[in-house]
C-alpha cells in the first residue's frame, strides 16, 4: 500500500453482490489494514451494505482526468478500538 500512495494510485474496492464500488486512498486503507498487498485487500474487505466478504475484488489504479475529478473517497474519520467482554463458565 505505500508504493501505491506514493505512486499516487487509487484502490478500488468492489461488490459483485450489490454492484457497488468505492474508492479509498491507499495510505488510509494501510492504517486499518496494514501495509499487504492488494491481494490481501480483497481477502480482508467487506461490503458494508450486504455483509459479503466472497463477492469482494480490489485493484490499484491511476485515476485519468475526468475520473479524479468525479472520484468520491471514502475517507477515514477514526480508528474506534471497543471493549469486548469474555465470559467463562467454571
Amino acid at each position: 500500500m505505500t508504493h501505491a500512495h506514493d505512486a499516487g494510485q487509487v484502490a478500488g474496492i468492489r461488490c459483485g453482490k450489490c454492484n457497488i464500488t468505492r474508492y479509498y486512498k491507499p495510505l488510509e486503507l494501510r492504517e486499518v489494514i496494514g501495509n499487504v498487498t492488494i491481494d490481501e485487500v480483497r481477502d480482508k474487505a467487506r461490503c458494508q451494505k450486504c455483509g459479503s466478504r466472497e463477492w469482494m475484488s480490489a485493484q490499484l489504479f491511476h485515476a485519468t482526468g475526468g475520473q479524479a475529478h468525479t472520484i468520491r473517497f471514502r475517507r477515514l474519520v477514526e480508528i474506534r478500538w471497543g471493549k469486548r467482554v469474555v465470559w467463562r463458565d467454571e
